[in-house]
């Protein structure tokens, strides 16, 4: 009975190993299968490498803009600054200056504390601690830097301790800007004798050696006359809610 049953088991499949080779109406279906089987894995097995060829490339082309990018920003400040020493050339007719800026790219570490919004820590390469820096976020003015404990703190505009020399207007009329915690900036000690109207244009002075000259800072909201001198009330460029990055002016000149 085993026999029998093997015997009969070996000639079925014979017959239809047979047929399945011999007989088209039989082997068509199972190849049509086998190759749509194929067919899938060889598409699918294309789509995840170009996914990934995809995926490299365009991180690949993103790291090149954002490097790009950065050159951008920091050769536009060198650049500002390059120019600003032609304009006083020009305007001076003779001038023996000799330019070396150095401006850095830094990383933002936290908030020094979680309620102040003003205060960040900066990662800083080599930091030297002994003099204040400039902070600047795509070409404009963010606020400056200091020690704290040997390591960098960022002061953003607003923060009361944050200031630097500043002109307003066309005039140029010289002040100091500081934040006040407030939403605006002030710029205190600017002379009586210079005419300031709401609208006009603030920049950095460069006199502090903080900030190249002419940098943007803001625009004249209000102004007012206190003991000799006048006070203007600033509405900042910089409004920045979420700071990653900034660049530090290591070196004006």
């Amino acid at each position: 009975m085993t026999k029998g049953l093997f015997s009969f088991l070996f000639i079925f499949i014979a017959l239809l190993v047979s047929a399945l080779y011999y007989t088209n109406i039989i082997q068509s279906p199972f190849i049509s299968i086998l190759n749509s089987i194929k067919i899938n894995y060889h598409d699918s097995t294309e789509f995840i490498q170009k996914t990934i060829d995809k995926h490299f490339f365009q991180a690949k082309h993103i790291a090149e803009l954002e490097e790009k990018l950065q050159k951008y920003e920091n050769n536009h400040l060198v650049m500002q600054q390059l120019a600003s020493e032609i304009n006083d050339l020009f305007q001076e007719n003779h001038s023996s200056i000799k330019t070396d800026p150095k401006v850095e790219l830094v990383r933002t570490i936290s908030y020094q504390k979680f309620a102040d919004l003003n205060r960040i820590w900066l990662e800083v390469p080599d930091y030297n601690s002994s003099r204040v820096y400039g902070l600047t976020y795509k070409e404009l003015v963010a606020g400056i830097v200091v020690s704290e404990n040997g390591r960098a703190l960022g002061l953003l505009n607003r923060d009361i301790k944050s200031s630097y020399a500043v002109y307003i207007g066309d005039s140029k009329a010289p002040g100091i800007a500081h934040g006040n915690s407030a939403k605006n900036l002030v710029v205190k000690f600017i002379p009586a004798w210079f005419s300031i109207k709401k609208g006009d244009e603030v920049t950095t002075s460069g006199l502090d050696e903080i900030f190249f000259k002419g940098l943007k800072v803001g625009t004249v909201i209000s102004v007012t006359k206190s003991q000799g001198y006048q006070n203007a009330v600033i509405e900042p460029y910089y409004k920045a809610n979420d700071p990653n990055y900034f660049h530090m002016i290591k070196k004006v000149k």
